[in-house]
């Protein structure tokens, strides 16, 4: 067995580029992350994560940093309605009080996530203002201020539009049918005490008309919202406004949204920002012929919509079993054994929540009536990769429960 002194690349300090740095460093092997960003205020960093118990929380214990991580951890984030344009809760789970009464996911606003790892890295790890512009198949990395090279594995994790990526697979990410806005409302509790309390603390999920408006408390006392619905491709440039003018889009999300409770609207009503979105995604089995020396994690290697929540706990996931095989690749002086190993089980994964989320955007957008005639599915969707029995059993449970509890509500 021969040791091997190995020299990693990473592309991209986010949640799986610096969780994957971290536990590489734990190891003493050499790591360096090259970021685009000037630093990690440049740009918004979304809402909110809820972390898994065997993903992005296991990824963390990993990592050494689960202990820092409950200091931030919001347990009645963990608050959860599903409703219809009329509020009507088809849904209605309660938030944790604490670590102890948890069910295992709680939430975290994505900057403290990120933040949180870059602080545990050492300040010099993280070479910021570094645009990469392309590399090479000599695996020569071309940035704005010159070339890099010299390494022994560079590691994508520079989301859906990488530029690592093109060395494995010629794969673009395709279009969903899902765009939208999201939003920013600030100081909600203090300014707007009835939304506040409408959110809980936690999260909203409605769905009518293959539209939806969420919301999700953040951890500076904000909610992050946002609208979604089938759109075009194209419809940030032929939608007849200007989609980053924000009055502009309040009043299309009022006349889209027309008959839905007007405590729902009040959001688009008081936002403070909005950002046009469209989602996209890389097609379901993507995968590729694993190359020496090259590989992707998170986004970059299985990009999905948001509608499992699954994202950034696949991305840790990755992270996390990737430095598995590197430390091995250390030990044994296989690396690209280790990592074509890592790629496969990452392709089984990754598929696996890319089923799930395209099955969760199917139940909540593509399927006339939602979320009355889908509720089943939706709640069985929720179990994806249970046992078959158990989604099954699930599924017939919530369809005899909900048609009872429309036919009396419809009364």
């Amino acid at each position: 067995m021969t040791s091997q002194k190995l020299n990693i690349a990473i592309i991209g300090a986010g949640p799986s580029g610096c969780t994957l740095a971290r536990i590489l460093h734990q190891a003493n092997i050499s790591v360096v992350i090259f970021e685009g960003e000037r630093d990690i205020s440049v740009r918004s960093q979304g809402g909110t994560l809820d972390l898994h118990t065997d993903t992005g929380l296991s990824a963390l214990k990993d990592a050494g940093l689960i202990q820092e991580f409950k200091k931030h951890a919001r347990y009645d984030g963990e608050a959860f309605v599903l409703c219809d344009k009329k509020l009507l809760k088809y849904l209605n789970m309660s938030g944790s009080s604490s670590e102890t009464d948890s069910n295992g996911r709680p939430e975290i606003d994505r900057i403290q996530l990120r933040r949180m790892l870059i602080d545990s890295l050492p300040k010099d790890m993280i070479r910021w203002g570094c645009r990469l512009r392309k590399v090479d198949q000599d695996r020569v990395l071309y940035f704005d201020h010159g070339i890099e090279k010299g390494f022994d594995l560079i590691v994508g994790a520079d989301g859906a539009w990488s530029k690592i990526r093109p060395l494995l697979s010629p794969v673009q990410p395709i279009y969903s049918g899902i765009g939208g806005y999201m939003m920013k409302i600030k100081n909600v509790k203090e300014r707007y005490p009835d939304l506040h309390k409408l959110v809980n603390g936690g999260s909203l999920s409605s769905h009518s008309d293959c539209k939806s408006m969420m919301a999700q408390q953040l951890g500076d006392g904000g909610l992050a919202v946002s609208y979604w619905g089938v759109r075009n491709e194209d419809w940030q440039q032929n939608c007849g406004f200007n989609v980053h003018n924000l009055e502009h889009v309040k009043k299309q999300i009022l006349e889209e949204y027309g008959g839905w409770d007007e405590r729902l609207l009040k959001f688009a009503q008081v936002a403070d920002e909005a950002t046009p979105s469209s989602l996209f995604m890389l097609p379901l089995g993507h995968k590729w012929k694993s190359q020496p020396g090259v590989t992707v994690i998170g986004d970059a290697a299985h990009l999905a919509t948001p509608f499992a929540g699954e994202g950034v706990n696949i991305a840790m996931q990755d992270a996390q079993f990737l430095s598995r095989a590197i430390i091995s690749a250390s030990k044994n002086g296989r690396l690209d054994d280790e990592v074509e190993k890592f790629e496969k089980d990452m392709f089984v994964r990754g598929n696996r929540k890319q089923e799930q989320t395209k099955y969760m955007m199917d139940c909540m957008y593509f399927t006339e009536d939602a979320p009355r005639s889908s509720i089943h599915n939706i709640i069985a969707g929720a179990l994806y990769g249970k046992p078959w029995i158990v989604v099954e059993l699930a599924r017939l449970v919530a369809w005899i429960y909900f048609f009872f509890f429309l036919l009396i509500k419809s009364k």
